[in-house]
């Protein structure tokens, strides 16, 4: 490709890019389409001669576009909805265009200080303390990965020669992200060392359970060795009592990590930072800007407090990247697993200085407001209810119906291609969760969507 052609194509397909978050409202949120029906359609072997950008890009908007869901689409509601910002956009360009490697200092300097720099601008919007280190990882789920495994080298240095002893337990509530569990199923501990301690009426962890659990294990010759609390839980939002936990953890001697990855970017709010009560204890605490802070995915930043216990876990350097030792060097691959680092601050650094901390805390707000708005409506309708609290910007609700009923109008939600909610079971009923977080989001969106879960729930009951 001529230098020309790369302008071209670069202007087209930033075109395309501003014209789809322009006109995105316009997409069906979910595809139609079955399982299989895009590999049917594109060609089962790659070319032997090589096909023009015209072609290329026509099929992207022709085959790959309508096979897409649009997590970008401002009424994406499932799961946690996201944003890939203006900005953050720009910086993920860019970070390809240099195409980077931050894995030691001399191999990427920019990468590894702007990081530095970047997660310490969000320390302080976070109000964490100023000793805590912070590195990015990809998602949330590495991040706790890796904060287990700092917890397995504080509690049984001898690990990374021998292995795993089969004494180590962690504790987790039973509304943490399965991710956690997998986490720690990959490390080696084994499911039957993974305790899920019950949650009270707000689906919070029980700590005089937690307690009793720990105990129960001490005295059964098992060393109780990590307990992971969450500040937004994936089911519910549900906040658990971190300041009490870390209490228990200590009595312990156990590693405190905090699973911040959806809740802890509204900590940057002046009035919710009390949200991270205690987090200022824990050995780590992960939380995703890519979930709520409008970066790209895909981007989680990590902290902890003991960045020697971690580099001492996954610390090994061969001779052929050995660089000369400087105090100030920081060298990201002795921290983690990965080797090859993308040059993943760049966006994150576009999106703070873009909208400033006053600017994403008016989009946070919003999107809080929108959320209890909503819950509010809810309440007051007699065919509907409220299944949970709601702290943040993700409403849980059910249909006064049976479970049936429930799964009904929810395909029917989806299947308009208007919105996208997904659910969860709470005290064994079927629950529809709505979680507000898309940058482009309105109040008008909510309304809309509303009406069509009142006038799904008509047909429901009607079908019934």
């Amino acid at each position: 490709m001529t230098t020309e052609e790369f302008r071209r194509y670069g202007r087209e397909t930033v075109d395309w890019m501003a014209d789809y978050l322009d006109n995105i409202r316009d997409y069906p949120v979910l595809p139609d389409m079955h399982p299989g029906d895009l590999m049917d359609r594109l060609p089962s072997a790659a070319p032997e001669q090589g096909e023009s950008m015209d072609m290329i890009l026509e099929d992207f908007e022709q085959s790959i576009v309508p096979a897409l869901t649009h997590w970008n689409h401002p009424r994406f509601f499932a799961y946690f909805a996201n944003s890939g910002s203006h900005p953050g956009i720009l910086g993920e360009m860019l970070t390809a265009a240099l195409n980077g490697n931050g894995m030691v200092w001399k191999s990427g300097p920019a990468i590894t200080e702007l990081e530095q720099v970047t997660l310490g601008w969000l320390r302080q919007w976070l109000g964490l303390p100023r000793e805590f280190f912070g590195i990015i990882y990809d998602t949330a789920s590495i991040g706790t990965m890796h904060a287990i495994a700092a917890a397995r080298e504080m509690a049984d240095p001898d690990s990374r020669r021998k292995g795993n002893s089969g004494r180590l337990v962690m504790y987790i509530s039973e509304h943490a992200n399965f991710s956690v569990e997998k986490a720690g199923m990959t490390l080696g501990l084994g499911q039957d060392n993974i305790r899920q301690i019950p949650s009270d009426e707000a689906f919070r962890m029980r700590v005089d359970l937690l307690r009793e659990a720990m105990e129960a294990d001490r005295r059964a010759g098992k060393k109780p060795f990590c307990v992971v609390p969450t500040v937004g839980t994936t089911s519910t939002s549900s906040i658990d009592p971190v300041n009490t936990i870390a209490d228990v953890a200590e009595d312990y001697g156990a590693w405190l990590h905090v699973d911040a990855a959806y809740g802890g970017a509204a900590a940057i709010l002046p009035e919710l930072q009390n949200i991270l009560d205690g987090a200022e204890r824990a050995h780590s605490i992960v939380v995703n800007p890519h979930k709520w802070l409008f970066t790209p995915m895909d981007l989680s930043a990590f902290y902890t407090r003991e960045p020697e216990i971690l580099r001492r876990a996954f610390s090994l350097v061969p001779e052929y990247v050995k660089t000369a030792e400087d105090p100030r060097a920081v060298n990201y691959m002795e921290y983690g697993v990965q080797l090859g680092r993308r040059f993943r601050a760049l966006k994150l650094w576009f999106v703070m200085r873009h909208y400033g901390r006053e600017g994403a805390c008016a989009i946070i707000r919003s999107h809080i407001e929108y959320a209890q708005k909503l819950a509010g409506l809810i309440r007051s309708h007699p065919d509907f209810e409220i299944a949970a609290p709601t702290p943040f910007s993700l409403v849980c609700f059910r249909y006064r119906g049976s479970d049936d009923d429930n799964r009904a109008l929810l395909e029917n939600i989806n299947a308009s291609g208007k919105a996208f909610l997904s659910h969860t079971v709470l005290n064994g009923r079927f629950v529809l969760r709505l979680a507000v977080g898309n940058i482009s989001t309105r109040w008008e969106d909510l309304e809309e969507v509303w009406a069509l879960v009142k006038q799904s729930a008509k047909k429901t009951a009607t079908a019934g």
